[in-house]
């Protein structure tokens, strides 16, 4: 770390008045703090790692005060890093002098997602393992351990047979149907050739328990009777609220406009669910010749997407198998949750590029059903839909328990938003810093990783026109490097700009004020030839603009009346 980041990490702090997500204070004037393996531990499992910072007071609005001893601290956080974290740690140090007062920062690097979570060793993993929410570190729960460690290995939870269910509670006819598509299709797999219950066997739908056949969790979810009757919490619930929050009511004092429940196999509830609130959302009308458009307030694309991925990515594990996939419709967005964090070595930043299965059986039948068309282009489809609706790019967030896809509902490029880019226009701008200068009107701050999913770029050509929002005193940069945000630089509300009049505006509103023109009289207005004004007034008259009265010297220009 540099010693200009380390200051960026100061002045960032000392603004806020707070600790941040990704960065630590610690005084350390009176030696090694207590307890640092909570942070060592959080900021290890975190994506993107964090820094701890010592030599700042907390109590004296984080100013710089020093640490006491830093070849002590720095042998201290070493031999804990090394003995007594699992896996062990390789944070980097630097020293720096800061008004005459030494500070020291130590960056944590992420651990790959196969060796979390980085935990305490006297404590065990149980108790020796934290997370960063927010500025604070937490113990991880049951859940959050499992969520880490079974990435490890690939999870069969899809697999696991359902107890109590046989092959009677399958659709005969669905099956039979769906293996005559895979034979037409796959002519040359011998092993669809082989009795049905062999076949069903093979393609994990149905598994041998004690000598009975029963359904695969990933079968009965795709080809059951009636799923929910063996786990009644695998469906996909909708709620629709009022206003923007969950605790506004309408003026009849309901909380909810809507509240729904979808049952059935997964291809049965994703239709319902899209369908309802496709129903549900508000539409425009566009007029196309003789025949009206109905375009609705989400892309449809979009919105069966994120269905789509909830039910094929949600964690089917023991520990959320009670637990529901949601659909809230608030009057400003629509958020889809679903049960589980990413999975694998995915991150809310390779979202895009990276993949990886977490229900291997259940995919494969949903690719094999044509519910999911190409493993792993439902994010890329998710964010062209939006651009294609001139909507910003949907908001991915892992809460490590459960992962959420959230889409707004208003226009970015409306005309409210280009009135407010005119100040600009003598900024050499192109479309790409426009639309996120509007995208930083609603909200607080943006990434690169956030400007290249709003303008599909690469990370190279992100960074140089984020920069050069910089220069032109646009936008604001905060920290650098990895922890480097954007927020804007100039006033978020409309600023009128009175653009010249053209001169045809002049011809009109001289017009108006003295209820005809002559040519004479438009030439000395304009500053222009004869010829040129008998052109122009003539060219608005053919428009449609002005009526000619008179003739030759007498000729008048008059309003046209409507």
């Amino acid at each position: 770390m540099t010693r200009e980041e380390i200051f960026e990490l100061i002045s960032e702090i000392q603004r806020h008045q707070s600790e941040l997500d990704d960065v630590e204070v610690k005084s350390a004037q009176g030696g090694t703090p207590k307890r640092l393996f909570e942070s060592l531990s959080a900021f290890a499992n975190r994506s993107g790692g964090g820094v701890m910072l010592f030599g700042l007071d907390e109590k004296q609005g984080f100013d710089v005060v020093g640490v006491g001893n830093a070849d002590q601290l720095q042998r201290e956080i070493s031999d804990l890093t090394s003995s007594e974290m699992e896996p062990p740690l390789r944070p980097e140090f630097t020293v720096e002098n800061i008004n005459n007062k030494t500070v020291v920062a130590v960056e944590v690097a992420e651990l790959p997602a196969d060796q979390k979570p980085c935990f305490y060793k006297p404590a065990g993993l149980k108790s020796g393992a934290y997370i960063r929410v927010g500025n604070t570190n937490r113990k991880m729960t049951d859940y959050e351990i499992f969520g880490y460690t079974s990435v490890r290995t690939q999870p069969i939870f899809d697999e696991d047979f359902v107890p109590n269910a046989t092959i009677e509670n399958l659709n005969r006819a669905k099956l039979e149907t769906f293996l005559t598509k895979l034979r037409s299709t796959r002519p040359q797999a011998n092993y669809l050739s082989q009795p049905i219950e062999e076949v069903l066997k093979q393609i994990r739908i149905i598994r041998e328990v004690d000598g009975l056949l029963r359904p695969t969790l990933a079968g009965l979810l795709m080809f059951g009777k009636y799923p929910q009757e063996f786990e009644p919490q695998l469906v996909i619930t909708f709620l629709q609220y009022y206003g923007t929050t969950e605790t506004e009511k309408t003026p009849r004092g309901e909380r909810f406009l809507d509240n729904r429940k979808f049952e059935g196999t997964i291809s049965e509830i994703v239709e319902g669910a899209v369908n309802h609130v496709l129903a549900s959302i508000r539409k425009s009308s566009l007029i196309e010749g003789l025949y009206r458009r109905d375009i609705p307030e989400y892309p449809e694309e979009a919105i069966r997407e994120a269905v789509v991925n909830a039910v094929a990515h949600r964690d089917y594990s023991h520990f959320v198998r009670g637990s529901y996939i949601q659909i809230r419709l608030f009057a400003d967005r629509l958020e889809v949750q679903n049960p589980g964090g990413l999975f694998g070595n995915v991150t809310i930043e390779t979202l895009e590029e990276e993949q990886s299965t977490r229900n291997r059986v259940l995919m494969r039948l949903m690719e094999d059903l044509h519910l999911v068309e190409n493993r792993g282009s439902g994010i890329r489809t998710m964010l062209s839909a939006m651009r294609n609706a001139n909507l910003e790019p949907p908001r991915f967030q892992d809460k490590r328990s459960s992962f959420w896809v959230t889409f707004h509902n208003h226009t970015l490029m409306n005309p409210e938003a280009v009135e407010w880019l005119n100040q600009f226009a003598d900024r050499p701008l192109n479309d790409h810093q426009r639309l996120s200068l509007v995208y930083l009107r609603h909200h607080e701050q943006m990434t690169n990783s956030d400007y290249q999913r709003l303008n599909h770029v690469d990370s190279v050509i992100a960074n140089r026109e984020l920069h050069s929002l910089v220069q032109l005193d646009l936008i604001q940069q905060h920290s650098t490097r990895r922890w480097a945000y954007y927020t804007l630089d100039v006033p978020a509300e409309v600023k009128i700009i009175k653009l010249p009049q053209t001169d045809e505006e002049k011809i009109l509103a001289y017009v108006q004020k003295r209820r005809s023109i002559k040519r004479a009289e438009c030439q000395q207005l304009l500053g222009i030839t004869g010829i040129q004004a008998r052109y122009l007034l003539q060219k608005m008259q053919k428009r449609g603009l002005l009526r000619l009265d008179g003739r030759g010297r007498g000729a008048k220009y008059f309003l046209l009346r409507k």
